[in-house]
């Protein structure tokens, strides 16, 4: 009889039991429910944005050229004696240095024999001078019928003083011709080539070296299109930085000094000149600028008032997300001024403390309603600028 109510009353008590198990916890997850409402807001980060003012930087590229350069010529013949020891390609020499000779003896012959005929020609004058003062004495006392320029011997007198100045002028040449006998450098140079030896005979005219000029190097360069409306009002004048690139990069300052006049007709450019003083360092310990080295030229353009500088990942076609009243996203359309590296330099758009969205959720869209991970002054971390893409506030000249 008790094994019967047993198996009769066990079922029941369990279900009656699971029952209220349910139910219990049923209750409470619906307190827990209640207790923690779902967030579904996106969380974005922000930075407040201040406006600057950007010292834009105009960067050109260009080859350095020497100003000038020289083919050397023998205005003489005749055997060559001499060369300095560094007229050889490569070789520097200065302004005035002897750079070969060529055997004087002929021309210095040459000179005497003219200084002689100048002696004869000035005593032939000085004779004839004489007689016409004797003759112009006599004719005093004569009837003015019989004096004539025959009897006062001018025609005579004015042949000796022609052939003093023909033996004047011949003397010149010679003295010309012996100075040519010495070839010195016209300026501070850098030897290109060397065609001649010791004991070889040259002609006149003949080319026997090519030099550069090292007192001045120039670069000239091309200002691309997007640069142009940069430009200073003025270009003359203005101070250049001029600097190589590669493994072993030097930097040396320039002044441009002129634009050559006219647009490039295949890349419709205009090209600008700057020139660097003592490239080469003869004069001082500056390290040397070769010919030849491609390099970059820049300098400072216009400074831009009241800009705003951001990284371009935060600037999708001309427009950028901000956080706006009540925490929701807003999108502005900016004035893309010019692009630098990673940045844009931004015009009308923005305004003062802007809250620039850092980390946009995967579906922004105006009204959205977000959460901020963290506001920060643009101004307060240059560093923090960075690594966060967006940059600081510079002053005028920033670069």
């Amino acid at each position: 009889m008790n094994k019967k109510w047993i198996k009769v009353v066990a079922p029941i008590a369990l279900l009656v039991v699971g029952v209220g198990g349910m139910n219990v916890i049923g209750a409470s997850g619906k307190k827990e429910e209640e207790k923690k409402a779902v967030d579904t807001r996106p969380t974005v980060q922000i930075r407040e944005v201040n406006s600057l003012n950007h010292q834009v930087i105009i960067t050109g590229y260009g080859e350095v050229k020497p100003l000038e350069t020289t083919e050397l010529s023998a205005q003489v013949s005749g055997e060559v004696v001499k060369w300095h020891p560094n007229f050889v390609a490569g070789g520097l020499v200065k302004r005035g240095d002897v750079l070969f000779e060529i055997e004087k003896d002929a021309y210095q012959a040459a000179f005497l024999q003219a200084e002689a005929q100048l002696s004869q020609a000035k005593a032939n004058l000085i004779e004839e001078q004489g007689r016409a003062d004797v003759a112009k004495s006599e004719a005093q006392s004569m009837p003015d019928a019989k004096v004539t320029d025959l009897y006062l011997r001018k025609p005579q007198l004015m042949t000796a003083k022609a052939q003093v100045k023909s033996a004047q002028a011949a003397l010149r040449l010679a003295q010309r011709d012996l100075n040519n006998c010495t070839v010195v450098a016209p300026y501070n140079a850098l030897v290109i080539s060397r065609n001649l030896g010791v004991g070889q005979f040259v002609s006149t005219g003949a080319k026997v070296a090519q030099i550069h000029n090292i007192e001045v190097a120039e670069v000239v360069f091309p200002i691309a299109g997007f640069d142009s409306a940069f430009l200073p009002e003025t270009l003359l004048g203005l101070d250049a930085n001029v600097a190589t690139e590669g493994r072993y990069t030097m930097s040396r300052s320039g002044t441009i000094v002129r634009d050559l006049g006219v647009i490039d007709t295949d890349t419709r450019m205009s090209n600008v000149v700057v020139r660097i003083e003592d490239p080469y360092s003869i004069n001082s310990d500056l390290p040397k600028l070769r010919f030849g080295h491609y390099v970059t030229v820049t300098f400072n353009g216009q400074t831009l008032n009241n800009v705003f500088r951001l990284s371009q990942d935060l600037v999708t076609n001309n427009s950028v997300w901000i956080v706006g009243e009540e925490n929701k996203l807003d999108k502005k359309d900016v004035e893309v001024l010019r692009e630098e590296g990673e940045f844009f330099i931004l015009g009308n758009g923005l305004s003062e403390a802007d809250k620039v969205v850092l980390t946009l959720p995967e579906y922004p869209q105006k009204g959205m309603e977000i959460k901020i991970a963290g506001l920060k002054d643009v101004a307060s971390s240059e560093t923090d600028n960075t690594e966060l893409a967006i940059a600081a506030p510079a002053v005028a000249n920033e670069e």
